[in-house]
């Protein structure tokens, strides 16, 4: 899957009360960073490790989107993007606050390995259809997080089209969409359930190895 991966670009603060529980101000245009390829992970019901040591990891459910052809201007949401998958983007969330607090690149808090895990990809039903659908996190049984992309801040046309022309887009790159409110801390042996709707497209257990 790595080898046909171009670029991971994933939205921050894309819902408002996600950005308010974590006390951010919500952004006036998108907010961009990336992840590499090499911290994409494929969720397959197995054990995904994650860092130990470095403080607190949060989960951060989201709408991943497949790029299936090289962005021209004027291409529609449904033009560009043949797959989608649910994914997480692990966040090493005492990393974060101390670059935030420095100025420094999210990098080290966002872009370690596995810190990118994706549920296989199914066919993207169409803008306006996905609209109708909920994604959710189960952990442990429990709901943690629920999304709907009528919630989001940005909506996928404008995501695109930002990445497109201040990136460049094009085929095989992926985009994580952006979380909704709920996230929280990962605990060693937590099993996480990926959904939309009622159908569920992946699940792991996660590993923090004891120091």
């Amino acid at each position: 899957m790595k080898q046909s991966i171009r670029n991971i670009y994933c939205v921050g603060r894309n819902y408002g009360l996600h950005a308010a529980e974590l006390g951010n101000s919500v952004p006036d245009e998108p907010m961009i960073f990336t992840k590499p390829t090499h911290a994409i992970t494929q969720m397959d019901g197995s054990a995904i490790e994650l860092p130990a040591g470095r403080g607190e990891v949060h989960y951060e459910a989201e709408l991943v989107l497949h790029i299936g052809r090289d962005y021209s201007p004027g291409n529609t949401v449904d033009e560009l993007v043949d797959r989608m998958a649910l994914g997480i983007d692990f966040t090493l969330r005492d990393v974060q606050n101390v670059v935030k607090q420095k100025g420094y690149p999210w990098l080290p808090a966002k872009g370690f390995l596995r810190s990118a895990v994706v549920t296989p990809f199914v066919a993207f039903p169409g803008f306006e259809e996905a609209k109708r659908v909920e994604f959710s996190l189960i952990r442990n049984g429990k709901e943690a997080q629920r999304g709907n992309l009528n919630d989001m801040i940005f909506n996928l046309q404008v995501i695109i089209d930002y990445i497109a022309q201040h990136y460049g887009l094009g085929q095989g790159d992926l985009i994580y969409t952006g979380t909704p409110a709920g996230v929280a801390a990962v605990q060693d042996g937590d099993l996480f359930e990926l959904l939309w709707g009622e159908k569920t497209l992946g699940s792991f257990h996660a590993r923090i190895p004891a120091l």
